[in-house]
């Protein structure tokens, strides 16, 4: 591995303020590492070869270099967020090739604190299932390529485990953010409402979608989000053990964790009693409808994210999701349904500070043309691994996904901490304990090609 390539943000942005590197050879590496391994891994839609370079030799004649957080770190942008001069496709070939005309408010913060945008990751169609593949690519695992690298956020985190760049931006609207983590090994929090910009599509899918990191580390994660809220992250106030609980029932009815999965939860549960925190083995009481109201809020979703679009283009499975959808805009505009879940869900919350869940129920479905495939195939495909991540996009509140112990294929396995309102540096808190006790590899071997 080269100097910068592999090296953290927080590592990065200190050499090259200090002057140690300068921008364009810490983006030079990555860029030449995207070139050798991307063919394999699947991760990018487009490069901005040229472009990041040009941006890094002005960001290295800057006077104010030494004040930049994110100083040269080379960073690549989900393809639903606008870059400047470049098109946002979506994953979709229904989607104009236009540049666009400004950044995205988040693409514009990390440019302000000094990172350069090498490129924009690949995503499914209209960012609906949580595997990556589609008209633009296949997104594959770095720790294991016969097996997807998750979605929505998919090309995202491939790229940063396989150190294409340290940091990712992606968005969350049922899981986009914490599945790929979870299957790639990586940081990430998906924060409550309100924390940070969104304008994800036509409307946020509701507001349930949320713009946040992908890092390797939970100090770049926390370095990142402060720069994307614009540095109005709360600081935690002190107040001791935390009461958690450890929760291994799925909330979709008739999926069940795996054996895996569900060790990490009881090794994580150990780690943070030793951390010095309260943990007990409770349930969130989910009601039996949420799998149904997950769905209509999902299609719902996609639906309003289609108007406008060919439907010729589309692909079959996304024509039928948003065709599903439409039934339901209507009642999911109204609120009433994710209001209903809050109010459930509030008192346990009111018991305990945090609930750690597995992040996942299994691995990732094999990488392969799921676009081309059934919706009925795609959904159950989808539920059976992910059934963990969607009630904290439909309650609005903070979750986040840590990598913790393997699966047999030695890929990364992980748990999910999810927090009431306001909890996200409690939540990061939590995560650098396990950090320190647990600690993980960042970055997955170098992939063939």
């Amino acid at each position: 591995m080269n100097d910068w390539a592999g090296r953290t943000a927080t590592e990065i942005a200190a050499a090259v303020r200090e002057k140690r590197v300068t921008p364009r050879e810490v983006v030079a590496e990555h860029l030449a590492l995207i070139e050798r391994l991307d063919g394999r891994v699947g991760a990018f839609r487009a490069v901005r070869a040229g472009a990041s370079l040009a941006e890094a030799d002005a960001l290295g004649a800057r006077e104010d270099l030494a004040e930049l957080p994110l100083a040269g770190v080379p960073v690549a942008v989900k393809d639903n967020l606008a870059v400047r001069g470049e098109s946002t496709r979506v994953g979709s070939a229904a989607t104009p090739d236009t540049p666009a005309d400004a950044d995205h408010v988040t693409v514009a913060r990390l440019r302000a604190a000094g990172a350069v945008v090498v490129g924009l990751t690949n995503v499914p169609e209209l960012c609906v299932f949580g595997t990556t593949e589609g008209v633009h690519g296949t997104a594959r695992n770095p720790w294991d390529p016969a097996r997807s690298a998750g979605g929505s956020s998919g090309g995202g985190a491939a790229a940063v485990a396989a150190a294409m760049v340290p940091l990712a931006l992606g968005n969350d609207g049922m899981g986009s953010l914490r599945i790929p983590a979870a299957n790639c090994g990586l940081v990430t929090v998906k924060p409550g409402h309100g924390v940070v910009p969104a304008g994800i599509g036509e409307g946020d899918w509701f507001g349930m979608s949320e713009n946040g990191p992908l890092a390797t580390t939970v100090a770049d994660a926390r370095l990142m989000l402060t720069v994307l809220a614009d540095g109005a992250l709360p600081d935690r106030e002190d107040s001791g053990a935390l009461r958690v609980a450890a929760s291994l029932r799925s909330p979709l009815a008739g999926v069940t964790a795996s054996r895996p999965y569900a060790d990490a939860v009881r090794e994580a549960a150990g780690v943070l009693m030793k951390a010095g925190h309260q943990v007990r083995r409770a349930d969130p009481p989910y009601p039996a409808s949420l799998g149904a109201t997950a769905l209509a809020h999902w299609t719902a979703g996609t639906s309003v994210d289609a108007r406008g679009l060919d439907r010729r283009l589309l692909a079959r499975r996304t024509r039928v999701h948003a065709a599903v959808g439409r039934r339901f805009v209507a009642r999911v505009s109204t609120g009433e349904g994710r209001q209903r879940l809050r109010g459930r869900l509030e008192p346990f919350f009111a018991e305990y500070d945090v609930l750690l869940t597995p992040a996942l129920a299994r691995r990732s479905p094999k990488a392969g043309p799921w676009h081309e495939r059934g919706w009925l195939r795609n959904v159950v495909a989808n539920s059976a691994y992910s059934p963990f991540t969607p009630p904290w996009n439909l309650t609005g509140w903070p979750a986040m996904t840590v990598p913790l112990d393997t699966l047999p294929s030695g890929a990364p396995c992980a748990v999910q901490l999810v927090g009431r309102p306001g909890s996200e540096a409690a939540l990061l808190e939590l995560a650098g304990r396990i950090e320190v006790l647990r600690p993980w590899r960042r970055t997955a071997p170098p992939v063939s090609v």
